[in-house]
């Protein structure tokens, strides 16, 4: 009799293998928060309201610029900084917070697990967008006042060091406040609330301390954010401001030092915050 054959099983068939997600790497993410930034519209209408109320506010204090033969025009170009300086907060809160406010940050912290990727390149993408809108604010100031340094023979000299600091420190300064938004935004994660706290320290405190001066209340104004308006003003201003302060002379770069030091302190609260509690 012959022997009878088993049949044979079917081999299984073959599972492919699944397509390798993407490493995140900081680059990686740094294009998705660039494409998020510059894929609103509210951005360019942000950039553009900041630029126009800085040579906008240059321009109407240029009218009252009294005929002064040989003094630099610089202070008169980045005077329009005291109102730009809300749309730079405004723009590194929306950064830091805005996400929060509409829920995406779980997308963005689950495809980005280690979380403070997130916040470095969205430190290095306002520090970019900052620094782009600064640099057309000082250039619309610079033509709308251009007429008025002409009528007050007011000089503005390119090659003069003191000039260029001042105008350097206009863009730096203002960059310096985006951070200090970012930092908050992210820390407290509500744009409203990040732009109330930001005026607060920059603004409110500020003028507060100064209707009260003293020792004490000269050395506070001294270690808050506004200390970096230091690197707008032209050593005949800052001259004038130490001999009327009890507080420390910080002088050019100890103001810039000072706003470095508060955008750090706050970014290094939301980078612990990110890391330490859940995203809600």
């Amino acid at each position: 009799m012959a022997a009878t054959i088993p049949p044979t099983a079917p081999a299984p068939a073959r599972t492919p293998p699944a397509p390798d997600r993407p490493q995140v790497t900081l680059p990686r993410v740094l294009a998705a928060e660039w494409d998020k930034l510059t894929s609103l519209r509210s951005t360019a209408w942000l950039a553009l309201a900041t630029v126009a109320a800085a040579a906008g506010t240059a321009w109407a204090l240029g009218a009252f610029a009294r005929p002064d033969a040989g003094s630099s025009g610089a202070p008169l170009a980045v005077a329009g900084s005291v109102l730009a300086q809300l749309g730079f907060l405004v723009l590194g809160a929306g950064v830091g917070a805005g996400e929060f406010r509409t829920g995406t940050a779980r997308v963005t912290f689950a495809a980005v697990p280690r979380r403070l990727p997130v916040l470095a390149a969205q430190a290095l993408v306002t520090t970019a967008a900052a620094l782009a809108v600064a640099a057309l604010a000082l250039g619309a100031a610079l033509a709308a006042t251009a007429e008025q340094r002409a009528d007050a023979a007011l000089v503005l000299d390119l090659a003069d060091r003191e000039t260029l600091r001042v105008l350097a420190g206009f863009v730096l300064y203002l960059t310096g406040v985006a951070l200090v938004g970012l930092g908050l935004g992210a820390l407290v994660r509500r744009p409203d609330g990040a732009l109330v706290g930001g005026v607060v320290l920059l603004v409110v405190l500020d003028h507060v301390l100064a209707t009260n001066p003293g020792r004490v209340a000269d050395t506070a104004r001294a270690l808050l954010p506004g200390a970096g308006a230091r690197l707008l003003q032209d050593d005949a201003r800052l001259a004038a401001l130490d001999a009327t302060t009890l507080g420390p002379h910080l002088g050019t770069w100890g103001g810039g030092l000072v706003l470095a030091t508060w955008a750090a302190a706050l970014l290094a609260a939301a980078a612990y915050r990110l890391r330490r509690h859940d995203v809600v």
